[in-house]
Protein backbone atom coordinates (compact mmCIF):
# COMPACT_ATOMS: atom_id res chain seq x y z
CA UNK A 1 0.00 0.00 0.00
CA UNK A 2 1.06 3.41 -0.67
CA UNK A 3 2.50 5.29 2.11
CA UNK A 4 1.62 7.99 4.24
CA UNK A 5 3.17 11.77 4.22
CA UNK A 6 4.58 13.32 7.64
CA UNK A 7 2.47 16.35 6.73
CA UNK A 8 -1.29 16.93 6.85
CA UNK A 9 -2.88 16.72 3.68
CA UNK A 10 -3.67 20.11 1.90
CA UNK A 11 -6.21 18.30 -0.36
CA UNK A 12 -8.77 15.13 0.91
CA UNK A 13 -9.04 14.49 -3.00
CA UNK A 14 -7.52 15.91 -6.04
CA UNK A 15 -7.89 15.04 -9.74
CA UNK A 16 -5.26 16.11 -12.33
CA UNK A 17 -6.11 16.15 -15.78
CA UNK A 18 -8.88 13.06 -15.35
CA UNK A 19 -10.50 11.93 -18.39
CA UNK A 20 -12.42 8.72 -18.53
CA UNK A 21 -13.36 7.33 -21.86
CA UNK A 22 -15.97 4.29 -22.30
CA UNK A 23 -15.41 1.95 -25.17
CA UNK A 24 -13.08 1.95 -28.28
CA UNK A 25 -13.00 3.32 -31.79
CA UNK A 26 -16.74 5.05 -33.57
CA UNK A 27 -18.67 3.74 -30.60
CA UNK A 28 -16.15 5.13 -27.38
CA UNK A 29 -17.92 7.55 -25.47
CA UNK A 30 -15.87 10.19 -23.07
CA UNK A 31 -17.53 10.84 -19.89
CA UNK A 32 -15.37 13.18 -18.24
CA UNK A 33 -12.42 14.83 -20.40
CA UNK A 34 -9.22 16.31 -18.79
CA UNK A 35 -10.75 17.41 -14.83
CA UNK A 36 -8.54 18.77 -12.63
CA UNK A 37 -10.13 20.19 -9.06
CA UNK A 38 -8.69 19.52 -5.60
CA UNK A 39 -11.33 19.58 -2.92
CA UNK A 40 -9.86 20.96 0.40
CA UNK A 41 -10.18 18.89 4.40
CA UNK A 42 -13.31 19.28 5.96
CA UNK A 43 -15.36 20.87 3.44
CA UNK A 44 -18.75 20.05 1.92
CA UNK A 45 -18.82 19.72 -1.89
CA UNK A 46 -21.50 19.42 -3.39
CA UNK A 47 -21.21 18.46 -7.72
CA UNK A 48 -23.94 18.96 -10.20
CA UNK A 49 -25.00 19.28 -13.80
CA UNK A 50 -27.64 17.99 -16.15
CA UNK A 51 -28.08 14.44 -17.14
CA UNK A 52 -25.19 12.72 -18.79
CA UNK A 53 -22.97 15.32 -17.75
CA UNK A 54 -20.61 12.84 -16.10
CA UNK A 55 -21.26 13.37 -12.26
CA UNK A 56 -21.69 9.91 -11.31
CA UNK A 57 -18.35 9.05 -13.60
CA UNK A 58 -16.30 12.03 -11.77
CA UNK A 59 -17.30 10.34 -8.13
CA UNK A 60 -16.44 7.16 -9.49
CA UNK A 61 -13.09 7.73 -10.39
CA UNK A 62 -12.63 10.20 -7.42
CA UNK A 63 -13.33 7.66 -5.01
CA UNK A 64 -10.89 4.79 -6.80
CA UNK A 65 -14.27 2.91 -7.85
CA UNK A 66 -13.27 3.08 -11.31
CA UNK A 67 -10.03 3.64 -13.06
CA UNK A 68 -9.67 6.84 -15.62
CA UNK A 69 -8.51 6.64 -18.74
CA UNK A 70 -5.94 9.29 -18.69
CA UNK A 71 -4.65 11.14 -15.36
CA UNK A 72 -4.00 11.63 -11.98
CA UNK A 73 -6.34 11.16 -8.59
CA UNK A 74 -4.61 11.43 -5.39
CA UNK A 75 -6.40 11.18 -1.62
CA UNK A 76 -5.62 12.83 1.53
CA UNK A 77 -1.72 12.03 2.32
CA UNK A 78 -1.18 9.37 -0.20
CA UNK A 79 1.29 10.18 -2.43
CA UNK A 80 -0.01 7.17 -4.74
CA UNK A 81 -1.98 7.78 -7.61
CA UNK A 82 -5.09 5.51 -7.01
CA UNK A 83 -5.41 5.02 -10.77
CA UNK A 84 -2.17 2.96 -10.36
CA UNK A 85 -2.83 0.94 -7.61
CA UNK A 86 -3.42 -2.66 -7.58
CA UNK A 87 -7.25 -4.08 -7.25
CA UNK A 88 -6.19 -5.23 -4.10
CA UNK A 89 -4.64 -1.43 -2.82
CA UNK A 90 -7.43 0.07 -4.10
CA UNK A 91 -9.99 -2.31 -2.08
CA UNK A 92 -8.35 -1.88 1.12
CA UNK A 93 -8.10 2.46 0.58
CA UNK A 94 -11.90 2.15 0.06
CA UNK A 95 -12.47 0.00 2.76
CA UNK A 96 -10.27 1.96 5.83
CA UNK A 97 -9.78 5.48 3.95
CA UNK A 98 -13.52 6.11 2.09
CA UNK A 99 -16.66 6.37 2.82
CA UNK A 100 -19.42 5.97 0.50
CA UNK A 101 -23.76 6.62 0.79
CA UNK A 102 -25.90 6.33 -1.90
CA UNK A 103 -29.06 6.36 -2.59
CA UNK A 104 -30.21 2.58 -2.65
CA UNK A 105 -29.23 1.85 1.60
CA UNK A 106 -27.20 -1.28 0.68
CA UNK A 107 -27.93 -2.31 4.32
CA UNK A 108 -28.00 -5.82 5.41
CA UNK A 109 -31.17 -7.26 6.14
CA UNK A 110 -29.71 -10.05 8.38
CA UNK A 111 -27.72 -7.53 10.49
CA UNK A 112 -28.75 -4.96 12.99
CA UNK A 113 -28.20 -1.36 13.11
CA UNK A 114 -24.69 -1.69 15.03
CA UNK A 115 -23.50 -4.80 12.59
CA UNK A 116 -24.45 -3.13 9.54
CA UNK A 117 -22.94 0.48 11.12
CA UNK A 118 -19.61 -1.92 11.92
CA UNK A 119 -19.42 -4.26 8.56
CA UNK A 120 -16.54 -1.94 7.18
CA UNK A 121 -14.28 -2.32 10.23
CA UNK A 122 -15.23 -6.25 10.80
CA UNK A 123 -13.99 -6.80 6.69
CA UNK A 124 -11.01 -5.59 7.77
CA UNK A 125 -10.38 -7.46 10.34
CA UNK A 126 -10.22 -4.40 13.05
CA UNK A 127 -12.37 -4.75 16.47
CA UNK A 128 -14.70 -1.47 16.41
CA UNK A 129 -13.77 0.95 18.98
CA UNK A 130 -16.78 1.00 21.23
CA UNK A 131 -16.59 4.93 22.73
CA UNK A 132 -16.65 5.95 18.63
CA UNK A 133 -19.38 3.56 17.84
CA UNK A 134 -21.89 5.14 20.46
CA UNK A 135 -20.52 8.53 19.62
CA UNK A 136 -21.11 7.55 15.66
CA UNK A 137 -24.49 6.22 16.50
CA UNK A 138 -25.54 9.02 18.99
CA UNK A 139 -24.94 11.53 16.27
CA UNK A 140 -27.28 10.13 13.68
CA UNK A 141 -29.92 9.33 16.07
CA UNK A 142 -30.38 5.76 16.05
CA UNK A 143 -28.52 5.47 19.96
CA UNK A 144 -31.73 3.72 20.54
CA UNK A 145 -32.21 1.64 17.80
CA UNK A 146 -28.77 -0.54 17.38
CA UNK A 147 -30.26 -3.60 17.75
CA UNK A 148 -32.93 -3.12 15.05
CA UNK A 149 -33.11 -4.51 12.07
CA UNK A 150 -33.35 -2.88 8.47
CA UNK A 151 -37.08 -3.87 8.36
CA UNK A 152 -38.14 -1.93 11.33
CA UNK A 153 -36.86 1.29 10.28
CA UNK A 154 -37.99 3.80 8.16
CA UNK A 155 -36.05 4.89 4.39
CA UNK A 156 -34.95 8.28 6.68
CA UNK A 157 -33.42 5.73 9.44
CA UNK A 158 -31.66 2.96 6.85
CA UNK A 159 -29.98 5.94 5.12
CA UNK A 160 -28.73 7.50 8.91
CA UNK A 161 -27.53 3.76 9.44
CA UNK A 162 -25.87 3.95 6.12
CA UNK A 163 -24.04 7.55 6.89
CA UNK A 164 -22.92 5.90 10.54
CA UNK A 165 -21.47 2.84 8.51
CA UNK A 166 -19.60 5.50 5.91
CA UNK A 167 -18.16 7.32 9.27
CA UNK A 168 -17.30 4.42 11.47
CA UNK A 169 -13.86 3.94 9.99
CA UNK A 170 -12.98 7.72 10.09
CA UNK A 171 -12.56 8.19 6.34
CA UNK A 172 -10.49 10.86 4.81
CA UNK A 173 -13.25 11.69 2.90
CA UNK A 174 -17.28 10.44 2.17
CA UNK A 175 -18.74 10.22 -0.99
CA UNK A 176 -22.23 10.74 -1.66
CA UNK A 177 -23.95 9.51 -4.54
CA UNK A 178 -27.78 11.47 -4.47
CA UNK A 179 -28.12 10.42 -0.62
CA UNK A 180 -31.55 12.12 -0.51
CA UNK A 181 -32.86 10.62 -3.92
CA UNK A 182 -34.88 7.70 -2.07
CA UNK A 183 -36.96 10.02 0.38
CA UNK A 184 -39.68 12.41 1.05
CA UNK A 185 -38.79 16.62 1.73
CA UNK A 186 -38.69 16.38 5.26
CA UNK A 187 -36.67 13.59 5.60
CA UNK A 188 -34.19 14.37 2.89
CA UNK A 189 -33.55 17.81 4.84
CA UNK A 190 -32.90 15.77 8.15
CA UNK A 191 -30.95 14.20 5.66
CA UNK A 192 -28.81 17.03 4.85
CA UNK A 193 -28.52 18.58 8.10
CA UNK A 194 -26.63 15.46 9.20
CA UNK A 195 -24.23 15.47 6.21
CA UNK A 196 -23.75 19.43 7.02
CA UNK A 197 -23.30 18.44 11.06
CA UNK A 198 -20.40 15.88 10.19
CA UNK A 199 -18.64 18.40 8.48
CA UNK A 200 -19.13 20.99 10.87
CA UNK A 201 -18.78 18.56 14.36
CA UNK A 202 -16.87 15.65 13.14
CA UNK A 203 -14.36 17.98 10.65
CA UNK A 204 -15.55 14.88 7.89
CA UNK A 205 -14.79 15.88 4.11
CA UNK A 206 -18.30 15.27 2.14
CA UNK A 207 -18.48 15.07 -1.83
CA UNK A 208 -21.97 14.84 -2.90
CA UNK A 209 -23.37 14.07 -6.08
CA UNK A 210 -26.97 15.60 -6.42
CA UNK A 211 -29.65 16.62 -8.87
CA UNK A 212 -31.07 18.71 -5.90
CA UNK A 213 -30.45 22.55 -5.73
CA UNK A 214 -32.00 22.79 -1.93
CA UNK A 215 -29.53 19.64 -1.24
CA UNK A 216 -26.54 21.30 -2.90
CA UNK A 217 -26.96 24.58 -1.09
CA UNK A 218 -26.32 23.03 2.23
CA UNK A 219 -22.61 22.37 0.51
CA UNK A 220 -19.39 24.87 0.69
CA UNK A 221 -19.12 24.75 -2.83
CA UNK A 222 -20.63 23.02 -5.86
CA UNK A 223 -18.74 22.39 -9.33
CA UNK A 224 -21.02 22.32 -12.36
CA UNK A 225 -20.44 19.79 -14.98
CA UNK A 226 -20.83 19.82 -18.12
CA UNK A 227 -20.62 17.90 -21.58
CA UNK A 228 -17.83 15.69 -19.49
CA UNK A 229 -15.78 18.89 -17.84
CA UNK A 230 -16.23 21.37 -15.22
CA UNK A 231 -17.60 24.66 -16.22
CA UNK A 232 -18.16 26.43 -13.05
CA UNK A 233 -17.04 26.39 -9.34
CA UNK A 234 -18.66 28.45 -6.73
CA UNK A 235 -19.21 28.76 -3.05
CA UNK A 236 -22.58 30.06 -0.42
CA UNK A 237 -24.51 29.82 -2.84
CA UNK A 238 -28.41 29.65 -2.62
CA UNK A 239 -30.78 26.61 -3.96
CA UNK A 240 -32.34 29.53 -6.25
CA UNK A 241 -28.60 30.36 -7.58
CA UNK A 242 -28.03 26.83 -7.72
CA UNK A 243 -31.07 26.13 -9.88
CA UNK A 244 -31.03 29.18 -12.24
CA UNK A 245 -27.16 28.15 -12.90
CA UNK A 246 -28.04 24.69 -13.67
CA UNK A 247 -30.71 26.21 -16.38
CA UNK A 248 -27.52 27.77 -18.47
CA UNK A 249 -25.45 23.95 -18.14
CA UNK A 250 -24.76 22.21 -21.05
CA UNK A 251 -27.59 20.72 -22.72
CA UNK A 252 -29.91 22.70 -20.56
CA UNK A 253 -28.53 25.99 -21.90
Amino acid sequence: MARRGPALPRAAVRLESVTKTYGKGAGAVTAINNVSVTIPPQTFTAVMGPSGSGKSTFLHCAAGLDRPSSGSVYLGDLDADLSRLSETELTELRRERIGFVFQAFNLLAALDVRQNVTLPLRLAGRRADRAYLAEVLSRVGLAERARHLPSQLSGGQQQRVAIARALITRPEVVFADEPTGALDTVTAREILKLLRQAVDTMGQTMVMVTHDPVAASYADSVLFLADGGIVEAASNLSADQIADRMTRLGAWA
